[in-house]
């Protein structure tokens, strides 16, 4: 861990001097309390750095928050062994990429499912509880509840150190999530615009606690997180039911079951107030509390348990961290070299992958190492096979 100033402490061995200078520049911010933490895999963003934990009073920054809102991981252990599965693993694959609309964008063709209904029902109750209607942000919010996304976002089926068989997967709120996000940025830019407050950066634009404003945001925010949570449960029961008639069996056991945001702001107590603490690319790691850390495309993926330090605001990484923006990535990198990365494992062999390639993010061991005095490792997973949209 390294004291970069008395507002800001970092625990990334791997640091860019942009995104090193972005997580200063938010750390300045007056209603900081009482500091940032930069997470070991904290990489340049917008606004805020990735990978950072920013706990506020009286106000909440948008942008910090992140336009993904609710992104996070599901990972499911199931009662199965590397000995029991088949060989064709491409059928697995296949299965799922036809029970998940993949990619930016999609959507379902219809709600039928009685399970899913049952989520968009309760879905639409919240929002009419918070006073807003989720069809105003983006009009198919029902139909993309159980659709993944692209990026970085996947579905994987991984075994643990003792070959048991791990499903995994990784999403957030989709298009109602991102058009809440920019909704509410722009509210505050254009406040803050007004209130002629002179920002370093205007995504660093806020709202203030006691105010409509600030109010209507936290409402739709909140809606978004269990949005993004529920949308993981349904693709979860969906590569579940895939995974079972792979192996030829009528039901799948859950034996351990994680899910977890990694974009989000909640209320908690930290160093004596309570504050808004938003974890952008961060997991809540407080004493005793299990979270998922994926690799990259191709690398180890891990379960931990949160060690509970308080100077990192019982938080951690929630992943690798990109090393290579898609763009510089997609130069450096080919397409076989995405393909010796993901030798053994079954995926999709296309070349819009090549910006997820493992050599685009910072290294998984050295992340994990710096990670060490703010998780404990209970599982470690590798792939072998790996859905992606693109």
């Amino acid at each position: 861990m390294e004291k970069i100033s008395q507002r800001l402490f970092s625990w990334a061995s791997i640091l860019d001097e942009d995104a090193r200078a972005q997580a200063v520049t938010t750390s300045t911010m007056p209603f900081i309390h009482p500091h940032l933490a930069l997470m070991p895999d904290a990489h340049l963003g917008k606004g805020a750095t990735v990978g950072s934990v920013i706990p506020t009073l009286g106000a909440i920054i948008p942008a910090a928050v992140g336009v993904d809102i609710g992104c996070g991981m599901i990972a499911v252990r199931t009662g199965f062994e590397l000995s029991d599965l088949p060989d064709d693993r491409r059928a697995l694959r296949t299965a799922i990429e036809g029970a998940i609309p993949l990619s930016a964008g999609v959507a379902n063709r219809a709600i039928t499912h009685r399970h899913t209904q049952q989520r968009v029902d309760e879905l639409r109750a919240d929002a009419e509880q918070a006073g807003f209607d989720p069809s105003e942000r983006a009009s198919r919010w029902e139909l993309q509840l159980g659709t993944l996304g692209s990026g970085n976002h996947f579905i994987e089926v991984s075994l643990d150190e003792d070959d048991r068989v791990w499903l995994f997967l990784h999403s957030g709120s989709r298009g109602v999530g991102n058009k809440i996000a920019q909704r509410h940025i722009a509210v505050a830019q254009r406040l803050c615009a007004q209130w002629w407050i002179d920002l370093p950066d205007r995504d660093l634009a806020y709202l203030v606690e006691g105010t409509p404003e600030f109010d209507a945001y936290v409402g739709e925010l909140r809606w978004a997180q269990k949005y993004a949570l529920l949308n993981r449960a349904e693709m979860m029961d969906r590569v579940v039911a895939c995974f079972a008639d792979w192996v030829g069996v009528d039901t799948v056991e859950r034996f351990e079951e994680i899910n977890c945001h990694h974009n989000y702001t909640t209320k908690e107590r930290h160093f004596g107030k309570d504050v808004w603490l938003s974890r952008k690319g961060a997991i809540d790691a407080s004493e005793g509390t299990m979270g998922l850390m994926p690799g990259s495309m191709g690398t180890r993926s891990y379960v931990v348990v949160g060690r509970g330090n308080p100077v990192a605001l019982n938080s951690s990484p929630h992943g690798a961290g990109r090393e290579y923006s898609r763009a510089k990535a997609r130069k450096a990198f080919t397409q076989d070299d995405l393909r010796a990365a993901m030798g053994g494992i079954e995926y999709r062999d296309t070349a819009a992958f090549v910006d997820e390639i493992p050599a685009a993010y910072k290294d998984i061991d050295v992340v994990m190492q710096d990670a060490a005095d703010l998780v404990e490792v209970r599982h470690t997973l590798r792939q072998i096979v790996n859905v992606k949209g693109d």
